[in-house]
């Protein structure tokens, strides 16, 4: 079976993992991506490098967004590496960057510069803050642009003496890069169709605010005052979640309160809460939530989370343990489906990926392989892309490849 984005081709000049990601994913799903790094290769490289708690093991933040791909060192400070790039561009179907508008000018990468070697392509590019306003023009990683500027960091710090968490690593770059993706499959679509090639460009602040949105629309017509959500003070208690006898963290999601309380105090072996006067039907329980609560508390308390878990196998409803993130690696439900894939690297380690969030025919969307190594594909993909090896030879001496 085919790959939906076979016989596509990715130029992408990005950094670091929001921009990148995206080829990741197209990668995933049949595309040809070149990652075109500058002769030091994509600054992620060098930070991952830094990072000795992951000396042991695959770097996540080089491997998840750029799986897949294929490298090629390009200087695009000179004439030479521009004219490398070019050579590509004409080929391409996409143009995808993550660069700002000042490099995009200097290295004569913006949209008109890359239209003007191939009238058909996508361009597609991410940034931090979007293409117009006062911050245009300026750099923006997730945190920042997504994280705190989404509203979701205040709402965290609200429930925190010491200000909101720390993000969870990539949190708004990985949900970016698959927006770009859809995006620009999208547009594929659209020139499939009309001919017509479009400007794709995604912010990670639109991202972090389409992921709050619900909180965002209503937050002109909520009253200040109003207490803040709190698990103690859940409307409904069987849509919350409860401490273990062993600091685990159990999950309810009977969003249908009335179609299954009774079977929630059967399996808790409390069947006299059923017809507990105060906690009968859902406006009652609601009109009572905190001692409800107090007596699931004292209940869920007495056993541990794999007790819990045996226990509540034989639920109708929604449910799940808070896994952790070790865990996941030996979820029954994540193996069966895919949801991680064998990857072996470069250096014949093999470990996980996380597919892709999209099947395709019955059939996970698999990582084509591990990320590249800086530039490993330089010659190899000039001469598939019809430059010869003089005109390579001589890119070379004129320091194009670094």
């Amino acid at each position: 079976m085919s790959k939906p984005l076979e016989g596509v081709r990715v130029v992408e000049v990005a950094a670091w993992t929001f921009v990148p990601v995206a080829g990741g994913m197209m990668a995933d799903m049949g595309a040809e991506v070149i990652k075109v790094e500058p002769p030091t290769g994509d600054p992620q490289r060098g930070l991952e490098n830094m990072q000795h708690y992951h000396i042991k093991g695959p770097k996540p933040f080089i491997q998840i967004p750029n799986r897949g791909k294929r490298s090629i060192t390009v200087d695009l400070r000179i004439d030479s590496g521009r004219d490398v790039l070019r050579h590509l561009v004409s080929t391409a179907d996409v143009f995808l960057t993550s660069y700002l508008p000042q490099l995009r000018k200097r290295f004569k990468i913006d949209v008109q510069d890359i239209r003007a070697i191939n009238p058909n392509i996508i361009y597609a590019k991410g940034s931090g803050w979007g293409p117009k306003g006062p911050k245009a023009g300026t750099g923006g990683y997730d945190s920042a642009a997504g994280w705190a500027s989404s509203g979701i960091a205040d709402l965290f710090s609200s429930y925190c003496d010491e200000g909101a968490p720390p993000m969870p690593s990539a949190f708004f770059d990985l949900q970016g890069g698959n927006t770009i993706a859809g995006a620009i499959s999208t547009a594929l679509f659209k020139r499939e169709r009309t001919g017509e090639a479009s400007v794709v460009d995604v912010s990670l602040l639109n991202v972090g605010m389409w992921a709050m949105a619900p909180a965002i629309v209503s937050a002109p017509f909520r009253d200040p005052d109003t207490p803040l959500p709190s698990r103690k003070h859940a409307g409904n208690p069987i849509t919350n979640y409860y401490r273990t006898k062993d600091n685990r963290w159990i999950f309810l999601v009977a969003l249908q309160s009335d179609r299954f309380w009774a079977e929630v105090c059967q399996l808790l072996e409390r069947v006299d809460l059923i017809e507990d006067p105060r906690y009968r039907n859902s406006t009652l329980r609601s009109e009572n939530r905190e001692a409800c609560i107090k007596v699931l508390d004292s209940i869920f308390l007495t056993r541990t989370l794999g007790e819990w878990i045996d226990v509540f196998s034989a639920f109708s409803g929604v449910w799940a343990p808070a896994q952790s993130f070790a865990e996941i690696h030996h979820n029954a439900q994540i193996r069966a489906n895919g949801y991680l894939q064998k990857v072996t690297s470069n250096e014949g380690l093999e470990f996980d990926l996380v597919s892709a969030a999209m099947h395709f025919d019955g059939e996970a969307t698999a990582p084509q392989g591990p990320a590249p190594e800086v530039g490993q594909d330089t010659e190899t993909l000039l001469m598939e892309s019809g430059m010869e090896w003089e005109e390579i030879e001589r890119h070379r001496e004129a320091g194009a490849f670094g």
